[in-house]
C-alpha cells in the first residue's frame, strides 16, 4: 500500500549523502580504531548491499597496495577458509543472521572490527571493535545513504585527499539536483568496470528493490559476452564508466538507450538511487515499502 507521499521517506535520506559523507571523512581524520592497516590481510563480510561495498573495498584496497582483501558473502564462506589478520563486517541492522553465523566460523583469536548503523547487536557482540556509523543509519528499508557513507570513509583511509573527497560531495549534490527526466526503461542495465562493477549491482538491486523492475548488472567487459543479446529498443543500458566507442556502438546497435556517467560511479549511484524511487512512483510503487522485503534478514 501506498502514501501520500510514495519514497519520501527513502528520498529524503537519499538528499543526506553529501552532508554524511563529510562526516565519514572527519571521522577518518579523527582515528578511528579497527580500520585496517596497509599491509593485513583481510576479509570483509556481508549480505546484499553491505556484500557489494565490500567488494567495491577489496578492488579499491588491493589497488592501492594495501593488501590481499577477500570479500564474501556472508552465506557463502569458502569451506576451508584463508588466514586472515583482520574482518570487517558490514550490517546495517547489526541483527543480519548470516553475518553472525559467519563470524561464528571464523578462527576466534582472529580480529574483527564490525561496521553497524546500530549497535549494541548480535554482530558487535561478536566483534573485537566497533566502526560507529549510527549517524548514517536509516529508517528505509533500502539502503542508500549507510553504504555510500561507509564507502566515503573507506576511500578516505585508502588515501583519497580532502580535495578529492570534497570533489566527490560536489558531484553528488550535483546527482540530487539533477531533474528526473528519464523514463522507466522496459529493461534496465547497470554497467561499470574495476571497482565500480560492484556499485552496479548495487544500483540495479535498487531498481529492483525501489521499483520492482526488470534490472541487471554486469563488469562492463561482459555485457558482449553474451547478456546483450537481451538488449532492444526500451533498453537503459546505464554506464557508470567510460564505454569504448566500439562498446558503445555495439549497445546501440541493439536500439537500447546508451547513458554514460560523466562523474565519479559513486556520485553516480546517487543518480540512480533518485530514479529508483521515482520509478516506484510512476508505476504506483512506493519505495519506503519494497515488495517482500525487511529492514534486516533474521533466519533464527
Amino acid at each position: 500500500m501506498t502514501s501520500l507521499h510514495p519514497g519520501r521517506l527513502t528520498a529524503g535520506e537519499i538528499a543526506t549523502q553529501p552532508a554524511l559523507w563529510a562526516r565519514a571523512r572527519d571521522q577518518v581524520a579523527a582515528g578511528p580504531t579497527g580500520l585496517p592497516e596497509a599491509g593485513e590481510r583481510v576479509l570483509v563480510l556481508g549480505c546484499g548491499t553491505s556484500y557489494y561495498v565490500a567488494a567495491a573495498y577489496a578492488w579499491l584496497r588491493e589497488a592501492a597496495g594495501h593488501g590481499v582483501t577477500d570479500a564474501r558473502i556472508a552465506s557463502e564462506l569458502p569451506p576451508v577458509a584463508r588466514v586472515y589478520d583482520r574482518v570487517l563486517a558490514i550490517s546495517r541492522s547489526g541483527t543480519t543472521t548470516e553475518v553472525v553465523q559467519a563470524l561464528r566460523a571464523l578462527p576466534p583469536t582472529t580480529p574483527v572490527t564490525a561496521v553497524l548503523g546500530e549497535l549494541g547487536t548480535p554482530v558487535g557482540a561478536a566483534a573485537t571493535d566497533i566502526l560507529d556509523l549510527s549517524y548514517a543509519d536509516e529508517r528505509s528499508v533500502v539502503q542508500t545513504r549507510f553504504p555510500t557513507t561507509l564507502l566515503t570513509l573507506l576511500r578516505t583511509h585508502l588515501g583519497a585527499t580532502a580535495g578529492q573527497v570534497e570533489t566527490l560531495i560536489g558531484q553528488a549534490r550535483d546527482a540530487l539536483d539533477e531533474p528526473i527526466t528519464t523514463a522507466q526503461p522496459r529493461q534496465l542495465v547497470v554497467l561499470g568496470t574495476g571497482w565500480a562493477a560492484a556499485l552496479a549491482e548495487e544500483a540495479a538491486l535498487k531498481c529492483r528493490e525501489s521499483a520492482g523492475m526488470w534490472a541487471e548488472a554486469y563488469a562492463t567487459g561482459e555485457y558482449r559476452h553474451g547478456p546483450i543479446s537481451v538488449a532492444a529498443p526500451g533498453t537503459l543500458v546505464w554506464a557508470l564508466t567510460p564505454l569504448t566507442s566500439i562498446q558503445a556502438e555495439a549497445i546501440q546497435a541493439t536500439g537500447a538507450t546508451v547513458r554514460q556517467a560523466a562523474r565519479d560511479p559513486q556520485a553516480e549511484l546517487v543518480a540512480v538511487q533518485r530514479h529508483a524511487v521515482a520509478w516506484a512512483a510512476a508505476s504506483g510503487r512506493d519505495a519506503d515499502v519494497p515488495v517482500h522485503l525487511t529492514r534486516s534478514v533474521v533466519a533464527l
